[in-house]
């Protein structure tokens, strides 16, 4: 039996106390991984759980499965010293467990409703094999009263035990975003809610130990879900905003992000770069217009949102035909070369990234694909499912087309004249990363297309 579920920060104040407590995470999101190391260097004896077999053995050989220094660094020594362990099997995880930490997605299928399979069958191993006394946490982004509709219920239905009584179980979305994750830990607010206040008071305690932030009380679960959904849904309307006003910029003639720069220096005006969301956006929005949907409640400008947001790929696919016209290429057997799979500029993560969707619409037109990105090997991308080179000069070699997604420094350091003589004739660049000047561009010889840059669409 554990006491996880009545911790108070005073049975947390020294390394001491904190080694007696084992804690599990529960898919290897960013966030998640991130976490578990935090909770190591505080102490805890920590359990990272995935099933996937690939990722679990990559951490088991002392590596993250994306770039990022302090992790890596953390990892090797949290390892060494075995406050780390690594598994796939949850059951033993969880057995083993006074704290259960759940990372694990919301999927939402090709009609852009939420599954929530996974997230059942790993409740009912959780549940049947959590000791009593133990703490849940669920970390992730999920639909309007899942937690206590679907957690809660597949959680006493295996083990036979009531949430509140025989074990804890509190909601606390941690999301950071990846460019600022080891900063964002440790001075983002986090908000937290919980079946009952016992268990609330133990989840800020673990939480407040491991990643010292200030917890935002809410209430009611259901309110805090919603939070969370309008947080991230918010984001993805900004965008959408910004998404129709690049396009507009691109009839009329007018560099978009020249307008960005003088826009965003009043405080009442932040508008995002345009771009294609990621998945945690979009997927926010799918949850609130699903609930909607069920509810028979009305989301007009969200549904139009992410309608716009949708389409983007599909533009970006327009620009890239219209770079090749321009150049005289015809489309199909046209050779173009994607530099960048990553989600994020300068980070080794393909969760969120709209590459493959974006070669995949390139193939149907006939398109010959060539990919690469520094921050991967061309084995990985080939296991991914990536054409991929093992170069950049291969990828670019005799190419009629580059496309950039993604800001990385090194092809923001492209040298454009050397590419121009590879290419051996005329080229085209489509930038959706904003990684090259477009002036520089023009002025060695290339045709160039961008996300709102209208002024350079000649």
């Amino acid at each position: 039996m554990s006491i996880a579920m009545a911790i108070e920060e005073r049975d947390l104040d020294s390394l001491e106390k904190r080694q007696k407590f084992t804690i599990s995470v529960i898919g290897c999101t960013r966030n998640g991984l991130s976490l578990a190391y935090f909770l190591a260097e505080a102490g805890f004896k920590t359990i990272v759980v995935d099933k996937n077999h690939s990722i679990i053995s990559f951490l088991r050989n002392g590596n993250a499965p994306f770039l990022e220094p302090e992790l890596n660094t953390l990892l090797k020594k949290h390892t060494k010293n075995g406050c780390l362990t690594f598994t796939n099997d949850i059951r033993e995880a969880s057995s083993k467990s006074d704290v259960i930490l759940f990372f694990l997605q919301t999927l939402i299928d090709r009609k852009k409703k939420p599954d929530y399979s996974h997230i059942e069958k790993a409740c009912k191993e959780i549940g049947a094999s959590m000791c009593k006394g133990c703490l849940v946490i669920l970390a992730s982004t999920i639909g309007v009263g899942l937690t206590e509709r679907l957690i809660k219920e597949q959680l006493e239905n295996a083990s036979g035990m009531r949430s509140g009584i025989d074990f804890g179980l509190a909601y606390t979305p941690i999301r950071i975003s990846p460019e600022t994750i080891f900063k964002g830990f440790t001075t983002t607010s986090q908000f937290i809610s919980a079946v009952n206040e016992q268990s609330l008071r133990s989840a800020r305690a673990i939480l407040n130990t491991a990643i010292k932030v200030d917890t935002v009380r809410i209430g009611e679960i259901k309110t805090a879900e919603i939070a969370d959904l309008f947080k991230d849904a918010f984001q993805d309307v900004r965008i959408a905003l910004a998404n129709e006003f690049a396009q507009f910029c691109e009839r009329v003639g007018i560099d978009f992000m020249e307008i960005l720069n003088m826009t965003n220096r009043h405080s009442n005006c932040q508008l995002p770069a345009p771009k294609i969301t990621r998945e945690h956006a979009s997927k926010a929005s799918f949850l609130l217009l699903e609930e909607a949907a069920i509810t028979d409640a009305k989301l007009p400008l969200l549904a139009l949102a992410r309608k716009v947001n949708d389409e983007m790929l599909r533009h970006v696919l327009h620009l890239i035909i219209d770079g090749l016209r321009a150049c005289n290429k015809t489309v199909r057997r046209a050779k173009v070369s994607i530099l960048g799979v990553s989600s994020h500029a300068n980070m080794k993560e393909l969760y969120g990234s709209s590459t493959r969707k974006l070669v995949n619409l390139m193939k149907r037109k006939g398109i010959i694909v060539r990919v690469y990105d520094p921050l991967f090997s061309s084995k990985e991308l080939v296991e991914k499912g990536y054409p991929a080179k093992r170069t950049l000069k291969e990828t670019v070699e005799q190419t009629d087309c580059i496309v950039v997604t993604v800001g990385h420094d090194q092809f923001k350091r492209l040298n454009l004249k050397k590419i121009k003589i590879l290419a051996k004739k005329s080229v085209a660049i489509v930038d959706m990363g904003y990684a090259i000047e477009p002036a520089k561009a023009v002025k060695e010889g290339f045709i160039y297309r961008g996300l709102g840059r209208g002024i350079l669409a000649k």
